[in-house]
């Protein structure tokens, strides 16, 4: 039985805040000298976004409670434990607000749902964001739960190929998949480039899926096929470590010249005739990876415009971005039965996370 998904939901945090804005913060810090403001100014300005959104007003100037980050223009640097507090307090309303999202869109009700996967890579406590959807959601307490920690940017694909396999095994189940990321509260003050990149890209949502037994007469995406690629190069390059003032993102221009050098074989290995590909959802982990997904695959400048506009609008919200650029794919009506669409994102190692995926459309 093929596993397609029937609906995504998206939940964002109510702060809004423009690029500039941060970018002025990030370079007003104390002791970053005019190199490192002028880093600051070349990553935000380069970065093709137009506005993020995050769970901390105080970034974007305004009053709030929580998580104190910003005594007037100079940024805090609070400890790991503050942090993870405010995910706790944070992450499980945006958890719920997606979930119910996408059950509302799905044609099923709550007590239809018999499995829950979560992800996140941005907090952890326990009981976790899964045990807390069932509680926030009303689900029975006998759904089965799973949770996918610290996979990063590249782990929406995971999940999703957990809930095929999960409806491939039982035609019947009903499988809610949540990511939610809170990039924002793992800031790092600091003038070394990869920190500096970081802040330029990362931002904060929710997104969430049900996948079940495909049905004729509704839209969805089947879930074709999966595939996963651990690159010779990129382990020092991609990765995401617990300091004492919250994760520490290494994130070095390597990563998009190990993109551009390795993607034409990985792609073709994963997903086979490139040719056949109507569509694609590429993960943007920054506009400079795209850049070298576009050029390495001699793909079309119209071919990445979901991934692009995602970006633009949100920002990186590692996991849950891949689900923003399904969720629009989906609602694409040049999107036609029985096209196919490519997904990748990329995670730390440097691991390439692919699928593939079959646009349907309700039979009339």
């Amino acid at each position: 039985m093929t596993a397609r998904i029937v609906s995504i939901g998206t939940a964002l945090p109510d702060t809004r805040v423009t690029q500039s804005t941060l970018r002025d913060l990030f370079a007003a810090q104390p002791g970053f000298d005019r190199k490192a403001q002028r880093l600051v100014g070349a990553a935000f300005d380069a970065a093709a976004i137009d506005t993020r959104h995050v769970v901390l007003p105080q970034l974007a100037g305004a009053a709030g409670d929580g998580l104190p980050v910003r005594d007037g223009d100079t940024l805090l640097m609070p400890p790991t434990g503050a942090r993870n507090d405010e995910y706790r307090r944070t992450a499980p309303g945006l958890f719920a607000a997606a979930s119910r999202a996408a059950i509302d869109g799905s044609g099923y009700g709550t007590d239809a749902v018999t499995h829950v996967v979560t992800v996140s890579c941005t907090g952890m406590f326990a009981p976790g964001p899964d045990y807390h959807l069932v509680r926030d959601l009303g689900l029975s307490p006998t759904v089965e739960r799973y949770h996918l920690g610290f996979i990063g940017c590249a782990a929406a694909i995971p999940a999703l190929r957990l809930a095929a396999r999960i409806v491939g095994d039982d035609p019947a189940a009903v499988v809610l998949v949540a990511c939610t990321e809170l990039c924002s509260l793992h800031w790092q003050t600091s003038s070394h480039p990869d920190q500096i990149v970081a802040a330029s890209v990362f931002a904060d949502g929710a997104g969430a899926a049900i996948v079940a037994s495909g049905d004729p007469s509704r839209d969805g995406l089947d879930l074709d096929g999966f595939a996963t690629h651990v690159t010779d190069d990129g382990e020092k390059d991609m990765a995401w470590t617990v300091g004492d003032s919250g994760f520490e993102m290494t994130l070095t221009p390597e990563v998009p010249r190990i993109i551009g050098r390795e993607i034409s074989a990985i792609a073709a290995d994963v997903l086979g005739d490139l040719a056949d590909v109507d569509a694609w959802a590429v993960h943007p982990g920054g506009r400079s990876i795209l850049d070298r997904v576009e050029s390495a695959l001699e793909l079309d400048a119209a071919a990445l415009a979901p991934s692009r506009d995602v970006l633009r609008r949100y920002g990186n919200m590692s996991s849950a971005t891949l689900l923003f650029i399904l969720r629009d794919l989906l609602a694409d009506p040049a999107l036609k039965d029985g096209d196919r669409v490519a997904a990748m994102a990329f995670g730390p190692g440097l691991t390439v996370e692919a699928a593939t995926i079959i646009a349907r459309r309700a039979s009339a």
